[in-house]
């Protein structure tokens, strides 16, 4: 007499509960990655609300290192930079953030910088 047993082991190996998991670490990165303060800066306080509608964010720090969608670059080149970043636009947007202790002259040139090019100029505050 011949018993067979009833549970066999499937040598197959099911990859379904590994992909969810890769699928669920994707989401949870992406949402998580999307960072729009990179570079720390102490900005001023002020009322208001500023609005996501950027197309280039133009940072300066305590340093007056100057950042062009936190790439760094040299602040003679700023003006350049920003016509290569706003090229082909419809309505070019610059979103300025100053750190509190960087001198006004250094966000006016680049509010002029942006006045003579037709941009528009967000000028980034924390709430207070």
């Amino acid at each position: 007499m011949k018993l067979k047993g009833r549970n066999k082991v499937s040598p197959d190996f099911s990859m379904s509960s590994m992909t969810d998991i890769v699928f669920l670490l994707l989401v949870f990165f992406m949402l998580t990655a999307n960072s729009p303060n990179a570079l720390d800066l102490l900005l001023p306080k002020a009322k208001g609300k500023s609005t996501n509608t950027q197309n280039v964010s133009v940072s300066i720090d305590k340093n007056l290192q100057y950042f062009v969608n936190d790439e760094r670059i040299n602040g003679e080149y700023i003006e350049i930079e920003l016509k290569k970043a706003l090229v082909g636009q419809d309505s070019p947007t610059i979103i300025l953030r100053a750190e509190e202790s960087v001198a006004i002259k250094e966000a006016v040139n680049v509010m002029d910088i942006a006045n003579r090019n037709n941009y528009k100029v967000i000028l980034a505050v924390r709430p207070n």
